[in-house]
């Protein structure tokens, strides 16, 4: 459908702004819109994305983990002419996009979170708890924004956690860029290993928005979604303590390594701004003029 829509357009001057983009394309200053892989002429297709997360929570084993604070997700996206598909049950079929990181690197956002240890009273943040920040561990991959509703996953999104704590030291993590916690999220319904039993998301809304200066681009609007997925494995913690010493207490109080069909994550107020056109220089001229 995206396809479809953004074939067509003006060829009109934007005037260049110091001033970051506004209205439709809030937040897509950042978008890598002169990155090798958005400006390639074999492209069938560029756009920029703009995703928050407003809450919802992870359960490793028998620990749950809220997620507090807003996270914030940025990137660029693109799909080759002829680029990969995906074929759904129901006969619609929906492009895979490829994805690039921001000009500021920033492609995840989340303020640190904290985290109560099992059985202390939480008095004293960083001592009687871990301060947890959520982070990539690897590039968001597999964008598949028509799979809104769909039993299939919306985007691939690899994290690690920092832990933060006292006396865990300056490098416990639990995941890493070779041994991810990988998320795959999906508005449908789940499909997990045992125990856990299948789950469902929520589609929210979805409005079509052409370019208020008469580009040819169109802005896709999710709103009020909810992501799920509880197929995902957690791995042991790494780092914590003086040469990892501490690696064990860390699994121990949290449950970790956690097999698939242990876990799950819900991810509540789900808002997704993507722009996307068949001409970079289209695209490029509406996002500047917007500023």
């Amino acid at each position: 459908m995206l396809l479809a829509l953004g074939v067509t357009g003006p060829a009109a001057a934007a005037a260049t702004s110091s001033s970051a983009p506004t209205g439709l394309y809030s937040g897509m200053g950042t978008c890598p819109l002169a990155s090798t892989q958005l400006q390639d002429p074999d492209n069938g297709e560029v756009g920029c994305v703009v995703a928050t997360i407003a809450g919802g929570s992870m359960t490793i084993g028998s620990v749950t983990v809220p997620l507090t604070s807003v996270l914030t997700a940025k990137f660029g996206i693109y799909w080759p002419q002829n680029g990969p598909t995906v074929t759904f049950p129901d006969g619609n079929t929906a492009s895979i996009f490829d994805t690039v990181a921001p000009t500021d690197g920033d492609e995840l956002i989340s303020a640190p979170l904290d985290v109560p240890i099992a059985d202390l009273p939480n008095f004293f943040p960083g001592v009687t708890s871990a301060i947890v920040q959520v982070q990539l561990a690897g590039p968001i991959t597999g964008f598949t924004p028509l799979a809104d509703g769909e039993n299939y996953p919306l985007f691939q999104l690899p994290l690690k956690f920092h832990l933060l704590n006292v006396f865990l030291g300056a490098d416990c993590y639990v995941g890493s860029a070779a041994d991810p916690i990988l998320l795959q999220p999906t508005a449908g319904t789940t499909a997990p290993p045992a125990p856990n039993t299948p789950i469902t998301g929520n589609p929210g809304t979805v409005a079509l928005n052409t370019d208020p200066n008469g580009y040819s681009d169109f802005i896709v609007g999710f709103s009020g979604a909810t992501l799920v997925d509880n197929s995902f494995s957690v791995p042991a913690a790494s780092g914590c303590g003086l040469g990892g010493s501490l690696d064990w207490l860390v699994d121990l109080l949290f449950g970790l390594g956690s097999a698939a069909g242990h876990n799950s994550a819900s991810l509540t107020g789900v808002d997704t701004s993507l722009a996307v056109d068949s001409s970079i220089s289209d695209l490029t001229s509406a996002i500047q003029a917007s500023e």
